[in-house]
C-alpha cells in the first residue's frame, strides 16, 4: 500500500465503539436493509451488497436510510418485528468482516419527495387520491415544517406537519433504534439535518415559518433533532452511538436556487456563523458524530457533486466546523483518498465518505490496500442509475418508475444491486462470437462473453478502442470518463481479447463466428436548411478534427451540446446555445443535480441561451434563428457546432443472426449501452 494512505487504515472511535479504519459507505437509497419504497422486510439484495462492501476493508458501514414511517404504504417501521429478527441472524456474518454497522433512520422527504407526473394525477384527481391514499398519501408524505412549494412540482405542495406527528416520529426512531440494538447493529445515524429533507427543513429559516416550539429561533428549529437523539438515549443508554447527517452550509439562494462554487451569494439557509452555533447544541443534545457535506435540494449539485463540480468540494467547510465539536467528522462529496488521508493526518477531519464509488466497483478499497489503483472501475458521477431524477420546465421529477423503485444501480456495473437479473454464469457450450465495433458497448459485450467462456473477437473499424466514447471523454473536466476508457482497454488486454483493428465489416455473411454481435453506434442528424454544411458536427469537434474559433454558437441544449458549451465557456470562448424546447437539457436520465448545476452555471455566467428557437440557416458570420412566435433573429456565429442528437446506424442485410447493443440498437446513454451489452452477452 502506498504510504500516503496509511492514515486511513488507523482506528478510531464513535463514542466508546472502535472503527478499525476511517473509510465509510456513506448511506445512498436503494441499498436499505428493509427495502426500498416498499413494504417492509430484510432485503437480502441489499445485504449482499453491504456484506460486499464490508468483506473490502471498509471501516464503517451505513446503509441506505430507511424511514421510521414508510412513504409508500404508512407502515412505522419498529412495528415489524421480524425484519429486525432477520437482521439480527445475520449481523454475525457481517461482523466476521471486522467492520462497523450503522444504520440510518429518517424522517422522511417531506417538500424534497421527488414528484412525477403520475403522482401529480394522483394527487389532483380527488377520486384517485382518495382511492390511493393508503398507499401512497402524499398530504402525509410532503408534510414539513411549514406549508411550501415542493421541489419538484408546484402541484402537490407540502402542509404543516403536526405537533402529533413530530412526536410520532419521534417515538418511532427510539423505538426503532432500539430494535436495532437488539439485533446487534452498532449504532444509529440520523438523517437528517441535511440535503434539505425534512429534519433539514425544520432548521431551516427560509422554510420553517412556525410560531410554536419549533420554530423561530436557532434551539427551536433544531429542536426536532435534538428531541429525536435525547429520546434514543433515554431509550438505548448514553453508550449507543448515534450519528447525524449533516449539511454544514446549505449553499442556497432560495427556493429552487442553488449557489454555484466561488458564486457571491446571500445565504437563506444554514450559514457558517449559524452552522458554528448549531453543531454545538446538537453534540450537547448527544450526537455522537458528524457526518457532513453541504447543500440542500435546491442545491442539490452539492450533496451528489456531478463531473463538473470540484474534487473535495465540500472539505474546506468540513474542516471548518471541526473546530467547534469535540465528537468525530467526517467528510464526504467527492473526495479523492490521497486528499482525505492527508488531512486525516493532520487531523482536520476524523474519517472520509464515499458513496457512489462502492456502486461501481465494492472492491475499489482492498485494490487501493493492493496497489492496484488501475483496476478500480471508476464512478463517473453521472447519475444514470444511482439517482436518475431529472427535472426541467413544466416538467416535474421525469424519472421510470422502475428506477424510483430500484436505486443504487450503476450504469457502468451493470451487476450492483442486480444480482439476481446480471451475474456471470459459465456456458457450458463456448462458441466463437464476433463483435462488430470497438466501443464501451462492444467491449463490455467482450469482457462478459469472455469471462463466462466464450470467444469473443472485435472487429474495429479505427486503429483504436473506445468508439464515441472518446470524444464523449474528451472535455478538460472529464477525467473520470477517460479512466474508464482506461479500464476498458485494460481489460481487453488482461482478457486477452482478440481485436482486429482498421477492419471496416460491411458484409455479415463474411464473418466465420458462431454468434455476431453488432454495436456500430450511431450518426449524427442533419436538418436540411441553408447552409447546415458550414457545421461542425459534435464528434468532430470533440475529437479535435476541426476547432472552434471566435462566436461560436451550438445547434442544440441537450446534454452533449451544454457540455461543449460549458467546456468552451470553461476556456474563455464566447458561445451561445440555440434549443428547440422550452428549457435547456429537458431529456429523461439526466439527474436534476448534474442539469441544475449546468443551468445555474449559463445563467451567472452570462452565457447566451436561445429557447424555443430553431436554426433557419446558416450563413458566413452568423446564424438565422426562429423562435416559437416566428420572431427571427441574426446570432453573430464563426463557428457553429451541431449537437442535433443521433440516429441509431446497425449495419444492414445478412442472413445471419444479429444481436444489436449500444446506440445502434437505440441510442440512450452509458447506462443503456453498457447493460444492454452485459445481457446480450448473458444470452449467447
Amino acid at each position: 500500500m502506498d504510504k500516503k494512505l496509511e492514515s486511513l487504515f488507523t482506528p478510531w472511535h464513535i463514542g466508546k465503539c472502535e472503527i478499525k479504519n476511517r473509510i465509510v459507505l456513506t448511506s445512498m437509497g436503494g441499498t436499505d436493509l428493509f427495502g426500498w419504497m416498499e413494504k417492509n422486510h430484510f432485503d437480502k439484495e441489499g445485504a449482499n451488497f453491504i456484506l460486499s462492501v464490508a468483506k473490502n476493508n471498509v471501516g464503517l458501514v451505513l446503509p441506505g436510510c430507511q424511514p421510521v414511517l414508510n412513504p409508500m404504504l404508512g407502515q412505522w417501521l419498529h412495528k415489524n418485528k421480524k425484519m429486525f429478527k432477520d437482521l439480527g441472524d445475520w449481523m454475525p456474518t457481517f461482523h466476521e468482516t471486522g467492520a462497523k454497522l450503522f444504520v440510518q433512520l429518517t424522517a422522511g422527504f417531506g417538500r424534497s419527495f421527488p414528484i412525477s407526473k403520475m403522482m401529480e394525477a394522483l394527487h389532483t384527481t380527488p377520486i384517485i387520491r382518495t382511492l390511493a391514499k393508503p398507499v401512497m398519501n402524499f398530504d402525509r408524505i410532503t408534510a414539513t415544517a411549514s406549508a411550501c412549494p415542493n421541489r419538484w412540482s408546484d402541484k402537490v405542495p407540502s402542509r404543516e406537519m403536526t405537533k402529533d406527528e413530530i412526536k410520532a416520529i419521534i417515538n418511532s426512531f427510539a423505538e426503532s433504534s432500539a430494535l436495532l440494538q437488539d439485533a446487534g447493529v452498532d449504532g444509529v445515524e440520523i438523517h437528517a439535518v441535511h440535503e434539505g429533507y425534512v429534519l433539514d427543513q425544520f432548521a431551516l429559516k427560509y422554510i420553517n415559518k412556525r410560531s410554536d416550539e419549533y420554530g423561530g429561533s436557532l434551539e427551536n428549529r433544531y429542536r426536532f433533532a435534538i428531541e429525536i437523539v435525547e429520546a434514543i438515549k433515554n431509550k438505548c443508554g448514553k453508550d449507543f452511538p448515534v450519528s447525524l447527517r449533516y449539511s454544514v452550509v446549505s449553499k442556497t439562494k432560495g427556493l429552487r436556487q442553488g449557489a454555484l462554487p466561488g458564486e457571491e451569494y446571500t445565504e437563506v439557509g444554514r450559514d457558517m456563523e449559524e452552522s458554528e452555533a448549531a453543531v454545538k447544541l446538537l453534540e450537547n443534545a448527544g450526537y455522537d458524530m458528524l457526518n457532513c457535506d453541504n447543500g440542500t435540494y435546491d442545491a442539490w449539485y452539492w450533496a451528489h457533486p456531478p463531473i463538473y463540480m470540484p474534487e473535495n468540494c465540500n472539505l474546506e467547510d468540513v474542516e471548518h466546523i471541526k473546530n467547534f465539536v469535540n465528537i468525530p467528522v467526517v467528510s464526504a462529496g467527492r473526495m479523492d483518498p490521497y486528499v482525505a488521508a492527508e488531512e486525516i493526518g493532520k487531523g482536520k477531519i476524523d474519517a472520509v465518505g464515499f458513496a457512489r464509488q462502492f456502486l461501481a466497483d465494492q472492491e475499489w478499497v482492498t485494490k487501493l490496500i493492493n496497489d492496484r489503483k488501475e483496476d478500480i472501475r471508476p464512478c463517473i458521477l453521472c447519475h444514470n442509475a444511482c439517482f436518475t431524477m431529472a427535472h426541467y420546465n413544466g416538467v416535474p421529477n421525469d424519472q421510470d418508475l422502475s428506477d424510483s423503485l430500484n436505486m443504487s444501480r450503476c450504469a457502468v456495473n451493470a451487476e450492483t444491486m442486480q444480482s439476481k437479473k446480471h451475474y456471470i454464469k459459465k456456458t457450458d457450450r463456448p462458441k466463437s462470437v464476433a463483435i462488430i465495433g470497438g466501443g464501451i458497448g462492444g467491449m463490455e459485450a467482450a469482457r462478459v462473453l469472455k469471462l463466462r467462456g466464450h470467444q469473443p473477437i472485435i472487429y474495429e473499424k479505427t486503429n483504436i478502442l473506445g468508439g464515441t466514447f472518446i470524444p464523449a471523454s474528451s472535455e478538460s473536466y472529464k477525467g473520470r470518463l477517460r479512466d474508464l476508457l482506461a479500464w476498458y482497454r485494460r481489460k481487453m488486454e488482461e482478457l486477452n481479447i482478440e481485436i482486429h483493428f482498421n477492419s471496416k465489416v460491411n458484409n455479415i455473411d463474411s464473418l466465420k463466428e458462431d454468434a455476431i454481435i453488432i454495436a456500430t453506434g450511431a450518426k449524427a442528424k442533419k436538418i436540411n436548411i441553408p447552409g447546415f454544411d458550414k457545421t461542425i458536427e459534435a464528434c468532430d469537434y470533440l475529437n479535435g478534427k476541426k476547432n472552434a474559433e471566435g462566436e461560436i454558437v451550438i445547434l442544440g441544449g441537450g446534454l452533449t451540446g451544454c457540455e461543449i458549451a460549458y467546456d468552451l465557456a470553461l476556456s474563455g470562448k464566447n458561445v451561445s446555445i440555440v434549443e428547440m424546447k422550452d428549457d435547456i437539457i429537458a431529456q429523461k436520465g439526466v439527474c436534476l443535480a448534474n442539469s441544475s448545476y449546468l443551468r445555474e452555471w449559463f445563467a451567472l455566467n452570462g452565457t447566451k441561451i436561445y429557447l424555443s428557437s430553431c436554426v433557419k440557416e446558416i450563413k458566413d458570420g452568423f446564424v438565422v434563428i426562429e423562435n416559437k412566435g416566428g420572431e427571427k433573429k441574426e446570432i453573430k456565429a464563426d463557428t457553429v457546432i451541431s449537437s442535433l442528437g443521433y440516429n441509431p446506424d446497425p449495419i444492414k442485410g445478412g442472413s445471419k443472426k444479429t444481436y444489436l447493443v449500444g446506440d445502434c440498437l437505440k441510442v440512450g446513454n452509458l447506462r443503456s449501452v453498457i447493460w444492454r451489452a452485459y445481457e446480450v452477452a448473458m444470452k449467447i
